[in-house]
């Protein structure tokens, strides 16, 4: 396999055209006991809808194959699906979090614009890989388990591995950075603009002795971005420390959809919404356009029932593209699952919009964007 630690890419829209989709089934090892027959059900209903729209390619550990193939069999029954459309790969993976831990896959520039590339940012377990056991990964007094060495060495060559892998229509070309992060903390118009947290990627537990400057200069190199709006973000607000992707996403360059907590969420992440809302107002894009942003008001956490704690990711606009479609989460408040499926039908005219109910994911900390990851296909 080829490697590139130099050269410049070029990092898409959320709309470009897919080669597939990966997903990841949870291991047992990687989530609350609680929450875990949940989250691979959200995973198999999500790995047939897409399979509509596109290849899915559904990585899970040898021992579970017999069992994702089940829930996927019984997935088909809720929603549409082609099945030929699904591979279920045997793979020493753990995580559902594939846009964290999987390869971002990005395209080349000039002469290598139809090779494919993919960047290992290094997962290192959103910077907490020295010290899982002293912190609570979700704070619901939930079993959540402690993943040995071994497992977290599994998580850490995810990505490297799935490029290793991927030899299909051609190899791809693995890219090393020396910057930890993860892909939710990238939200790209691919038009030069870039949206991210500053308490996610510049932070101490990810890139330790990286200065702002260097972080940047790695980015434009790797997502070909030329303009960085940061938000501050919060260091340990959340395991991630705020993913830009659970706050704001693009529909197209210069449109943006932006998350509003509901009126019961803890004042810091009201915080976090309105700085980013003040940001954007006040800030254009690559190209100089002012942002178009609407807002998308998140559900009442009161659906999930009595909670031991109040912070499940309830944020729809953690959606995602796939192919002629848009992959819409719906958490069961009537009124704002369906308040957000009408803005996402008016911004996206010629998509089909698919709503699809989860249930685990949000309380394992995450939506629809957080398990998904593009494979970008090199033939448009």
């Amino acid at each position: 396999m080829a490697s590139l630690l130099k050269g410049r890419f070029f990092y898409p829209q959320e709309t470009a055209r897919h080669a597939a989709t990966i997903l990841g089934f949870p291991s047992k090892v990687s989530i609350a006991s609680a929450y875990y027959q949940s989250a691979c059900v959200d995973i198999a209903n999500l790995a047939c809808v897409i399979s509509t729209h596109e290849p899915v390619r559904l990585y899970v550990r040898p021992e579970d194959a017999k069992q994702a193939k089940s829930m996927i069999s019984q997935a088909i029954t809720r929603y549409p699906s082609d099945t030929s459309n699904i591979s279920v790969i045997p793979f020493l993976t753990n995580h559902l979090w594939v846009r964290d831990t999987g390869p971002v896959y990005v395209r080349g520039v000039g002469e290598s614009i139809h090779q494919r590339f993919a960047i290992n940012f290094r997962f290192s377990e959103w910077g907490r890989k020295h010290d899982l056991g002293a912190h609570d990964r979700a704070s619901d007094g939930r079993d959540w388990p402690v993943m040995t060495p071994e497992q977290i060495e599994e998580n850490r060559s995810f990505a490297r591995r799935v490029i290793e892998s991927d030899v299909l229509p051609s190899q791809v070309t693995l890219v090393e950075s020396h910057v930890c992060l993860e892909g939710g903390a990238l939200v790209v118009d691919g038009e030069g603009t870039l949206l991210a947290t500053e308490s996610s990627i510049i932070n101490e537990n990810r890139n330790p002795g990286l200065s702002k400057a260097v972080i940047e200069a790695e980015l434009r190199r790797l997502l070909g971005v030329e303009k960085i709006i940061w938000f501050p973000g919060r260091k340990g607000l959340d395991v991630t420390d705020v993913h830009a992707d659970a706050e704001v996403n693009f529909v197209r360059p210069g449109v943006v959809v932006l998350s509003r907590p509901h009126s019961s969420a803890p004042k810091p992440w009201l915080e976090v919404f309105e700085e980013i809302r003040d940001i954007l107002g006040k800030s254009v894009d690559a190209k100089g356009r002012p942002f178009e942003v609407h807002v998308v008001d998140e559900p009442n956490p009161k659906i999930f029932g009595v909670l031991s704690y109040d912070e499940p990711a309830t944020n729809y606009v953690n959606f995602y593209f796939v192919n002629g479609g848009l992959i819409v989460p719906q958490f069961g408040d009537r009124r704002r699952d369906q308040e957000a499926l009408v803005l996402f039908q008016k911004l996206c005219p010629d998509r089909v919009i698919r709503p699809v109910f989860v249930s685990a994911l949000p309380l394992a900390g995450g939506v629809i964007h957080c398990a998904t990851q593009p494979v970008l296909s090199v033939d448009e």
